[in-house]
């Protein structure tokens, strides 16, 4: 059987860590279905928000459960040619498509407009995890 994967966007990170504990968050819930990656720019976006070193601490348990995909020449040339066919979106965002596409893993966030029109991108709704 083959393991599915999934990239966890900042979004559902921090809904994670900032939701009271009503019930499983939609990143318990797909940790559980999905081997679930961040990528860095996800990481430096949650870190660059923790304001106390509580906060770094729970930021740092969140993306320890999780492997965290970086930037390599491939991403670099991913990303520059997303960043020539789509001026106007913001870098990060570009940077976290790209990390997707060379990864070829779909992209888990609340945030599909920011990510809409990407082509070859996968994007996965919350409401789609069990």
């Amino acid at each position: 059987m083959k393991t599915k994967k999934l990239v966890i966007h900042s979004d559902i990170i921090a809904e994670h860590l900032l939701q009271p504990p009503a019930g499983p968050s939609v990143l318990r819930r797909a940790m559980r279905e999905f081997f679930c990656y961040t990528t860095v720019v996800n990481a430096m976006e949650l870190f660059s928000c923790g304001t106390s070193a509580r906060h770094q601490r729970a930021i740092e348990h969140a993306l320890g459960a999780m492997k965290i995909l970086g930037v390599n020449s491939r991403t670099a040339k991913n990303f520059a040619l997303l960043l020539r066919r789509y001026p106007d979106r913001p870098l990060g965002d570009l940077l976290v498509a790209g990390i997707c596409l060379e990864s070829r893993l779909p992209l888990l966030t609340g945030l599909q407009e920011r990510f809409s029109g990407i082509r070859r991108l996968t994007l996965v709704e919350p409401r789609a995890i069990g």
